[in-house]
């Protein structure tokens, strides 16, 4: 089992330059190409993988336009657009409410604050936090996601559970200048080694600082040994 450096800021340092060895070129992998488009496909996101969704936007953003078509839309003709999607019906309410209030309060344009993103149906901090660093430029927080759950409480950074108190953790043990970096590090090391269910720990690049790695008992376990 691999050993924890001795504070949890040093533990995300290390992280952060070894998956970034890793994943050098790691970013954002759903496709969009303006602030809505950007705001619907991270709502679809939620509990579903981003592969999914790309696919449906792929026809969604080719059939709708401004926040008015979404917003006019009738709602079992988007639902029936989004069913591939887990909770599409939800999902297709949360984006014609989201976008009723953006062209009647925000002159069509999806906001830029923290704030008023939030006020917005179907978005939390996560969606606020994604749409604010790729669609306005803007780091406030820290996108907290399940791979950041996962790997954050694996690595000994954190021993919270709830995403709120994960966020304003890392935002006081990571540097802000690596708050965007280092969500997308944690989901490109989720998604190929560090897995929910089956984590490669043997192929991991943090296996040694990792206090809940199961290499060493999966070599005792082969040895006859108990862990």
């Amino acid at each position: 089992m691999g050993t924890r450096l001795e504070s949890p800021a040093e533990q995300a340092a290390e992280v952060i330059d070894r998956l970034f060895k890793e994943y050098p070129d790691t970013t954002i992998s759903l496709d969009f190409s303006n602030r809505l488009e950007l705001l619907i496909a991270v709502i679809l996101s939620a509990q579903c993988t981003d592969e999914r969704v790309n696919k449906e936007t792929e026809h969604l953003f080719a059939k709708y336009d401004g926040p008015e078509d979404y917003a006019n839309a009738d709602q079992e003709e988007l639902a029936a657009d989004l069913d591939s999607i887990t909770y599409y019906n939800n999902k297709a309410g949360y984006i014609r409410e989201a976008c009723a209030i953006i062209a009647a309060e925000h002159d069509g344009e999806v906001p830029d604050t923290m704030s008023e993103l939030t006020d917005l149906p179907g978005v939390g901090r996560k969606t606020a936090n994604v749409v604010l660093q790729h669609g306005h430029q803007l780091i406030e927080g820290v996108v907290v996601d399940t791979h950041v759950q996962r790997l954050t409480r694996r690595l000994g950074i954190t021993e919270e559970r709830s995403p709120e108190r994960i966020e304003r953790e890392l935002m006081e043990l990571v540097p802000r200048e690596h708050w965007q970096e280092f969500t997308h590090l944690c989901i490109s090391h989720g998604r190929a080694t560090c897995t929910a269910r089956n984590p490669d720990c043997g192929e991991c690049a943090l296996e040694d600082v990792c206090p809940s790695s199961k290499l060493d008992s999966e070599m005792d376990l082969a040895s006859g040994e108990a862990w």
